[in-house]
């Protein structure tokens, strides 16, 4: 999208202008989260990866999830990395 604009070609002292619009891609699951089996206690790592880099955001059920000791967010380029520590049952 920051290729959009006009573009000139100068020759001499003609010249010829054009337009360029992008159309953005939408954002696409090109690998979805999987299905994951943990004891009580123990750490789990949720990762998804992106057609390309947007923002994302973590949820349980409705709840929107906040960084904090037991939820940890990275989002290296395309891909999307939740890791929830000391798991609880309730955590489920």
């Amino acid at each position: 999208e920051s290729d959009a604009g006009d573009y000139t070609c100068v020759c001499g002292d003609k010249q010829s202008t054009a337009s360029l619009a992008v159309h953005a891609l939408p954002v696409l699951f090109k690998e979805e989260l999987k299905n994951e089996e943990v004891q009580e206690g123990a750490s789990v790592s949720l990762c998804c990866e992106l057609t390309k880099a947007a923002p994302v955001q973590w949820k349980i059920g409705s709840k929107v999830l906040k960084a904090s000791d037991k939820y940890q967010m990275r989002q290296p380029g395309t891909t999307a990395e939740l890791f929830i520590h000391d798991l609880e049952v309730k955590d489920a």
